[in-house]
């Protein structure tokens, strides 16, 4: 969905497969996450809006995808690292599906050191537990 928005959860469940949903929380959010981190979380988000969607995945603030958004947000307004940064090389990249898409996206210039955060990564996170689910 382009370019960066505002979604309500409910309009973003309806994109999803079959509607289903997980939410996740921070652990000990209370604690972690006073008003004032809060809106500096809200803030750097907000810098983010219009931004085109990253379909080549570099980690710059020019264009971005969903779970670099999220990553950065926790990081830059709270200082917390939802979810473990890994480099492009250290994804399987082995099927006929996913090497087509490279070639796409990339042609023979593959970027193997880019740096990544991905939607699993941040799900599996011991930093948060799940809240609710269908």
């Amino acid at each position: 969905v382009q370019p960066v928005t505002v979604t309500s959860m409910m309009d973003w469940i309806a994109r999803g497969k079959n509607k289903h949903y997980v939410i996740k929380r921070l652990k000990e959010a209370d604690k972690v996450l006073s008003t004032e981190v809060l809106a500096k979380m809200k803030g750097i988000g907000k810098e983010f809006l219009g931004k085109n969607y990253d379909a080549t995945f570099e980690w710059s603030d020019n264009r971005i995808y969903c779970s670099e958004l999220i990553w950065k947000i926790y990081q830059r307004g709270a200082g917390i690292e939802v979810g473990k940064l890994e480099k492009l090389k250290d994804f399987d990249l082995s099927s006929v599906e996913v090497k087509s898409k490279l070639k796409e996206r990339y042609g023979n210039r593959i970027p193997l050191e880019e740096t990544v955060i991905s939607p699993a990564s941040i799900f599996n996170s011991e930093l948060l537990t799940t809240v609710a689910s269908n």
